[in-house]
């Protein structure tokens, strides 16, 4: 195989990858759904082999279950499921702020942190927050997620913080669509804008117990929203992939 064609194959596994996840976390597979490597290829438009390696990742995220008969069943998720990957991913993030603030971090390094906390305070700070307002607050959560840990220096890490926030329902802003509708929606946001700021204070000052502390606590905010997005499922259509989710009986 050429250098070209493998690129290809790579990007086609990440298309596909991508294309199915969003099925899954959409709600359009639903738990218990099983999916053959056919039916894959006519859902994403990608060839057998490139689509073969992507349902193996999302049994590697947990999203997809093998079937011995062959092809892959759409894992259903119990509550302790989630909450475990969300503390895991708190502890980990917790490490990561405690090596920043320990090993030290220039003016200039910390300054685009401090750039995305100014931008999320002049989202936070709207009351009413609109649903626009939310959608921007994900993807400026991520990148302030994803700028900290990059100050911890550690890549291999970085690689499991990663890792950990592909679980189901674990990234930093999972629940964050689902809470906009809930009346504490803005008091949330507000504990978690504040959690931000002492972290990034914890890592300027070197106070390593206190920037990972601060992080773990800050996890548990995903946990919290987990419990307002179950107990208020009118709003279900903000986050479809809650349909995943299985009562711990069962």
């Amino acid at each position: 195989m050429s250098e070209r064609d493998a690129e290809r194959s790579v990007s086609q596994t990440v298309r596909a990858q991508l294309a199915l996840r969003d099925m899954i976390l959409s709600g359009r597979l639903r738990s218990g759904e099983r999916i053959s490597e056919l039916q894959a290829v006519d859902i994403t438009g990608v060839s057998r082999t490139p689509v073969r390696l992507a349902l193996v990742r999302l049994e590697d995220e947990g999203l997809l279950q093998a079937i011995p008969s062959g092809g892959f069943m759409v894992k259903a998720f119990t509550e302790r499921d989630i909450l475990d990957s969300i503390e895991l991913r708190g502890t980990l993030e917790g490490l990561a702020a405690r090596f920043a603030a320990e090993r030290g971090v220039s003016a200039r390094s910390l300054e685009p942190l401090k750039e995305c906390l100014g931008d999320l305070d002049q989202l936070v700070r709207q009351d009413p927050i609109s649903v626009e307002a939310f959608s921007a607050y994900v993807t400026m959560n991520a990148r302030f997620h994803a700028l900290l840990n990059e100050l911890s220096a550690s890549a291999p890490l970085i690689r499991e913080i990663d890792r950990v926030s592909a679980l189901p329902f674990a990234s930093p802003s999972a629940f964050v669509m689902a809470q906009s509708a809930l009346p504490e929606a803005h008091q949330i946001l507000l504990l978690g804008q504040d959690h931000h700021r002492i972290v990034v204070d914890a890592i300027e000052n070197r106070e390593g117990a206190r920037a990972e502390a601060v992080m773990r606590e800050h996890s548990r905010l995903a946990a919290r929203n987990l419990r307002l997005a179950i107990r208020n499922r009118t709003h279900l259509e903000l986050m479809p992939a809650l349909a995943l989710l299985k009562s711990s009986a069962e």
